[in-house]
C-alpha cells in the first residue's frame, strides 16, 4: 500500500502519519508527539483520521498492463521480421504506429489499460524480447518476456507467408470489431495459433446460419442424412426425431488466412459432431480433418465416415 495522505482546504497535501503523530502530541501533551515508529500507519491511520474528521484520499494502486495477447505478439513479430536488419526503436514511426493500433486492439477486445497500456517503448522492448531468439542476432535482445514470445516465434519466424497473412488479417479484423463491438462468444478449447482476433472471425463464420443451412442441405442432397464427416456418428439414428438437422459445422480454410467479408464456401465447411469438433478445438495447433481422421483411425482400428446403421 502506498503512503495514505491528508488534504486540507487548500488542495495541500501532507503525510498523514506526519499529521497523526502531531495530533497525539497535542491530545497527550505529556505524552508528546507520537513517533512513527510506535505505529504502522496504513489503513488504521486512515481509519482514525476519518474518526477525528478529517477526510483522507486513499492511494491508487497503479493498474498492471495486461500480459501481451497471441493477436498483439503477431503483429510485433511482424514488425519485427520487417526491421530485423535494422532495428528500430520507440521513436521509429512503425513502433509509434504499431503502439497505436494496439491500443485500438484493446479497446476493441475490451483489455485496453491506461495511459502507459503498449506505448511505444513497450513496444520497442517487446521486439528486443523477440530480438533474443533470432539466430542471426548473435545474442542480442533482452531477456524476460513470457512464454507467449517463444511460441509465437516457433510457428511463424520461419513462414513468413503465413506471419503476414496473420497480421493483416488481425489488422482487418480489429477496424470491422470497432464498428460492431465484440459479441461474447462461448469459448471451446484454445484460441487458434493465430491469436483471438481470428479464432473469433473462425467461429463467427462456423455458425453462420444462412451457409450452415446451405451445407446442411447439401449434405442432404448427396447423402440423405447429416451425419460426421470424420466420425460418421449420426444424431438422427442415436437419437431419433429429437436429433433430426442437428450437427456441427467446422470451418477448414486456415485461419491465418481469414480476412472479414470474404464470402465462405460450401467445400470450407465441413460436418462434424459435437465431440470430434470440440477435439478440433481442444487445444494448439488446432486438428485438420485428416489429422482428426487418422486419430480414430489410430483409436477405433477401423476406417473413419463409417455411418451408423439403424437395427
Amino acid at each position: 500500500m502506498g503512503t495514505t495522505s491528508l488534504r486540507d482546504g487548500d488542495g495541500q497535501v501532507y503525510d498523514a502519519k506526519a499529521i497523526l503523530g502531531a495530533a497525539h502530541g497535542y491530545q497527550h501533551s505529556a505524552l508528546g508527539p507520537l513517533p512513527q515508529s510506535e505505529f504502522h500507519g496504513g489503513l488504521p491511520t486512515a481509519r482514525k483520521l476519518r474518526d477525528l474528521g478529517f477526510a483522507v484520499d486513499e492511494p491508487t494502486v497503479a493498474r498492471r498492463n495486461p500480459v501481451w495477447s497471441r493477436d498483439e505478439l503477431i503483429l510485433a513479430l511482424d514488425l519485427y521480421m520487417r526491421h530485423r536488419l535494422a532495428f528500430p526503436d520507440d521513436k521509429h514511426p512503425e513502433v509509434v504506429a504499431l503502439s497505436q493500433f494496439l491500443n485500438r486492439l484493446g479497446a476493441a477486445m475490451g483489455t485496453a489499460g491506461g495511459k502507459r497500456f503498449r506505448n511505444a517503448n513497450g513496444v520497442a522492448m517487446k521486439l528486443q524480447n523477440f530480438r533474443r531468439f533470432d539466430p542471426t542476432q548473435e545474442g542480442k535482445g533482452l531477456p524476460g518476456g513470457g512464454k507467449g514470445e517463444e511460441e509465437v516465434w516457433a510457428v511463424f519466424a520461419h513462414d513468413a507467408k503465413r506471419l503476414r497473412s496473420a497480421a493483416e488479417g488481425i489488422r482487418a479484423t480489429v477496424l470491422v470489431l470497432e464498428d460492431a463491438p465484440e459479441q461474447e462468444l462461448e469459448e471451446e478449447g484454445e484460441e487458434a495459433e493465430e491469436g483471438r482476433v481470428l479464432t473469433r472471425l473462425h467461429r463467427t463464420r462456423e455458425r453462420d446460419r444462412k451457409i450452415v443451412e446451405r451445407r446442411k442441405a447439401k449434405a442432404l442432397r448427396d447423402h440423405g442424412s447429416l451425419h460426421c464427416e470424420a466420425c460418421g456418428f449420426d444424431f438422427a439414428i442415436r437419437y431419433g426425431k429429437r436429433g433430426n438437422g442437428f450437427i456441427e459445422c467446422h470451418h477448414t480454410k486456415p485461419v491465418s488466412t481469414l480476412l472479414p467479408g470474404d464470402k465462405t464456401k460450401l467445400e470450407e465447411l465441413v460436418l462434424l459432431c459435437a465431440n470430434c469438433h470440440r477435439i478440433v478445438h481442444i487445444r494448439r495447433p488446432w486438428m485438420s480433418i485428416d489429422e482428426l481422421k487418422l486419430a480414430l483411425q489410430g483409436k477405433t482400428g477401423s476406417a473413419p465416415n463409417l455411418r451408423i446403421k439403424k437395427t
